[in-house]
């Protein structure tokens, strides 16, 4: 069961879809100070928490996680994941669309993908604000349908919360994700019955 300060600093969508995951690695991308690798090491699963920040790590790292340090941009090292090896990926406030691709691949065949970040209109409430850091409109369900990914849910509009932000969110999942899983009622049985 996850402590109220873990449930209290993770997103509310990454909260919401995390407990339909299967047992298995996780993989909270672009990490920060953790946040959501705590929600996920709190769930039952061992977490690889990414980040290029050593600052960032130092603070993600507890009880499951393991932090790497590494730059997804850098492009001078190849992906550092094997195909199929996450049960679940987060990613939260940021976009490289040249990792999607590699990103994908190494979610397992029943895994979960669970995204929400900046789309396009976040200019106008501050950063980010370049195009490269802004999703197209639809952009997070195309990547979707081109990678052979089931969608289970998907948002794209205005958010106040934490702060004003042009935000899309997508929960996807793989071939092997069996459709009975997808407990969109919060069912506390499903939940329960992974861990």
């Amino acid at each position: 069961m996850t402590d109220t300060l873990t449930t209290a600093d993770a997103s509310a969508w990454i909260a919401r879809f995390a407990p339909l995951a299967r047992r298995g690695e996780a993989l909270d991308l672009a990490c920060g100070t953790g946040r959501h690798a705590r929600l996920l090491a709190a769930l039952g699963h061992p977490v690889v928490a990414l980040d290029r920040d050593p600052e960032a790590l130092a603070a993600a790292a507890g009880p499951g996680i393991t932090t790497l340090e590494f730059d997804l941009e850098d492009g001078s090292a190849p992906w550092p994941f094997e195909d199929g090896r996450f049960a679940v990926i987060v990613v939260t406030n940021y976009l490289h669309r040249p990792s999607i691709p590699a990103l994908v691949r190494s979610l397992a065949p029943g895994g979960l993908l669970i995204y929400e970040t900046f789309a396009g209109g976040n200019e106008a409430f501050g950063r980010p604000s370049k195009p490269a850091f802004l999703l197209h409109e639809g952009e997070l369900l195309r990547q979707a349908a081109a990678h052979h990914l089931r969608v289970l849910a998907f948002e794209e509009g205005f958010t106040s919360v934490p702060k004003a932000a042009m935000v899309q969110r997508l929960c996807a999942c793989g071939a092997d994700f069996a459709r009975e899983d997808a407990r969109l009622d919060g069912g506390a049985a499903a939940t329960e019955a992974r861990f």
